[in-house]
């Protein structure tokens, strides 16, 4: 009953308008308070506080952040798109199955889904509008093609969920790579189905000579063997997550010099945008620890691990319950707040039931990648709404239902072939 008023005191607070952050450290600290007494609660609140900053394996995420912001500026998202159109823009559907491969790209440096959303909308749409793409395939595609970002590692909810589980980050990266292709592979599969049912969607575009599409891609390959260098690293044991993070913010600004996009005025925009970015994530996940403590002090999980035994529930019927439960509550809350809302609660009856963390993490982000772009939240759709003021809502939500569809059966296909997620895992050095 405590956890449960603290979870309505919590949403209320959130309703007024109280960022995350503050809300979650508030109804922690008080519930704590009131149920033990607020002076074990002042300490416990500081010494989570001071944990987390202050933590080594933390600091992946800064990193990560300045390595996207760096890639960012230095116009990789174009770079790969044009890659991308080089190889695939002559057949029908192809200028959307290249936004989609250059979001994947972009989601290998980037971490972030609705950062590839944005970027990828003000590049892809405006050159899928000039050869005649209906608008719903287009929107669709680069809705669907953002999800990407928050499975390809570097991942921000991989580090998230992998510090509140201490789960380790390097095997939930590479963990990611296998579904994250699968993903890919999936939406093109989706652009090819309904540009085969109606082909005036998806227009064939120009054709290029081979040595402009080796021009192309020669563009890239700096970026892809950092992100080939990052994951390979970690696989094979050559360093850890943090030091991969270390090292992909010192290429991606080696890469940046390179091409001459960087001067003092956007070296300081980008480690200003990293310094709020990385803030912001800090503060949000001591907010969620210090909300963990009074939810597991208060006795929630002890609590429905007991009422799911006593209900005869079995392992599949908890997972399917919870692979429902995070469907439902995705139309409601963005990817963040579901993962520091739910894990507090939900990862005892990982633990209690015997799953996997490291497969079980890439369940929950891949089933919060579909809540990115269903109603009536959606917020890789508000994203591009926002970007694109003359495209109704509708039409983009009309837009992402077979990506949905692609993303359903991969669901299926990681609940009933774990391997996919975990063989890499396993032979990680």
């Amino acid at each position: 009953m405590s956890a449960l008023i603290g979870f309505v005191a919590l949403f209320a607070l959130l309703f007024t308008g109280l960022p995350l952050a503050f809300a979650l450290g508030l109804v922690g600290f008080v519930g704590f308070g009131l149920l033990v007494s607020f002076g074990p609660a002042g300490a416990m609140a500081a010494q989570v506080t001071w944990d987390t900053l202050s933590s080594y394996s933390l600091s992946v995420l800064p990193l990560f952040v300045l390595m996207g912001n760096l890639v960012n500026h230095s116009g990789l998202s174009r770079d790969l798109y044009a890659a991308s159109n080089a190889m695939v823009g002559h057949r029908r559907g192809g200028l959307a199955i290249a936004t989609i491969l250059a979001c994947g790209g972009f989601s290998a440096v980037s971490g972030s889904s609705l950062a590839t959303a944005a970027t990828m909308s003000s590049i892809a749409l405006p050159s899928m509008k000039k050869y005649g793409y209906s608008v719903s395939l287009s929107s669709g595609a680069v809705a669907a093609g953002g999800t990407l970002g928050i499975l390809i590692p570097p991942s921000v909810i991989m580090v998230i969920y992998g510090s509140m589980t201490e789960t380790s980050v390097g095997q939930l990266f590479v963990a990611g790579v296998v579904p994250g292709l699968i993903g890919i592979l999936f939406y093109a599969l989706a652009v090819m189905i309904v540009v085969r049912i109606r082909p005036e969607a998806g227009p064939a575009g120009p054709h290029l000579h081979w040595r402009e599409k080796v021009l192309q891609i020669r563009r890239v390959w700096l970026v892809l063997a950092l992100f080939a260098l990052v994951i390979g690293g970690i696989y094979g044991g050559v360093f850890t997550a943090t030091e991969a993070a270390g090292i992909g913010a010192s290429g991606a600004f080696a890469i940046a010099l390179a091409k001459g996009d960087i001067t003092w005025k956007t070296l300081f925009r980008i480690l200003s945008d990293t310094v709020r970015t990385s803030a912001m994530l800090m503060a949000v996940l001591v907010g969620a620890l210090v909300f963990s403590n009074f939810i597991n002090i208060a006795g929630a999980p002890r609590a429905i691990i007991e009422a799911i035994e006593a209900s005869g529930l079995g392992p599949t019927g908890v997972l399917i319950g919870l692979i429902l439960f995070y469907l439902v509550l995705g139309c409601v809350f963005d990817s963040l707040a579901m993962i520091l809302l739910t894990i507090p609660v939900v990862f005892p009856l990982v633990q209690q039931f015997g799953f996997d963390p490291v497969w079980f993490g890439i369940l929950v982000v891949v089933v919060v990648e579909i809540s990115l772009i269903t109603p009536p939240i959606g917020m890789n759709i508000f994203v591009i709404r926002s970007l694109n003021p003359g495209v109704p809502v509708t039409t983009i939500f009309r837009g992402v239902l077979p990506f949905i569809g692609a993303d359903i059966v991969r669901l299926l296909l990681i609940l009933l072939f774990p391997a996919l997620v975990l063989y890499l895992p396993m032979h990680m050095k």
